[in-house]
C-alpha cells in the first residue's frame, strides 16, 4: 500500500526539517516540505495529490487565516495549522474557517503522529488543553463545519452509515466527528448530542 503524502509548510528550517524527518520516521509518511505559502501553493498544485497539508501560521504569505483559505481552494484534502506562538482564539479562529486541526510545535511527537493519523481520516484534531479554552467561547460551543454536518445528521435520527454516504465520507471518520463533538458537548451518547445540539441551536 502506498504511504500517505504529506505537505509541511514552514519557514523555520530547522523545526520543518525535524517534523518532518519524524513523520517519515515514526508515521511512514512521504513528507514533501516549503519554506512559505507561495512554495505549498506551487507543491499543492504540482502533479503530487496530498492526503493533508500542514501550514505555519506565521511564516511568510500566510497572512493570518488567508493563506488557509487559499490552500484549501487549491488542494481537496483537510488543511491543518501549526504554530508555536498562536493563541488560543486564533485555534478557534482557524475551526471555524473549517482547519482540520491546530497543531502546538509543543505537542509530544507521538502525538503529533496521533494528530497527523486522525485529520488524514477526516477527524478535526485540537490537544486537549486547547480544546477546554477553545471549546467554549461566550458560554457556547465551538463546533467545526463538519462536526455541524455530523450533528445535523444524528439529529435527524440518521445512522452514521447514512451521515457517510450523505456527506461522502468514510463512516470511521462520521464515528470519529461523533466522539469529539460529544466530547465538545458534554454529552453521554449521540441521542444526548442530539438534544443538547437541538437546545444549543446548532442543528
Amino acid at each position: 500500500m502506498l504511504n500517505k503524502q504529506l505537505l509541511l509548510a514552514d519557514d523555520h528550517d530547522l523545526v520543518r526539517d525535524t517534523i518532518a524527518e519524524y513523520l517519515r520516521r515514526e508515521g511512514g509518511y512521504d513528507v514533501s516540505v516549503a519554506a512559505s505559502l507561495e512554495d505549498a501553493l506551487d507543491a499543492a498544485s504540482g502533479n503530487v495529490i496530498f492526503d493533508l497539508v500542514l501550514l505555519d501560521y506565521s511564516m511568510p504569505g500566510m497572512d493570518a487565516l488567508e493563506g488557509l483559505a487559499r490552500m484549501k481552494d487549491t488542494v481537496r484534502c483537510p488543511v491543518a495549522i501549526i504554530s508555536g506562538t498562536a493563541p488560543p482564539d486564533v485555534a478557534r479562529r482557524a475551526l471555524r474557517s473549517g482547519a482540520a486541526g491546530f497543531l502546538p510545535k509543543t505537542l509530544a511527537p507521538m502525538s503529533l503522529v496521533t494528530a497527523v493519523r486522525h485529520m488524514v481520516l477526516g477527524e478535526t484534531y485540537m490537544p486537549m488543553d486547547f480544546l477546554t479554552e477553545a471549546g467554549l467561547e461566550d458560554g457556547r460551543v465551538v463546533l467545526t463545519p463538519r462536526e455541524q454536518d455530523v450533528l445535523r445528521g444524528v439529529a435527524e435520527g440518521k445512522s452514521n452509515k447514512e451521515i457517510a454516504r450523505d456527506l461522502t465520507i468514510q463512516e470511521v471518520t462520521v464515528k470519529l466527528h461523533v466522539k469529539t463533538l460529544s466530547r465538545k458537548l458534554g454529552a453521554r451518547n449521540r441521542t444526548h448530542a442530539a438534544m443538547l445540539g437541538r437546545d444549543m441551536g446548532l442543528t
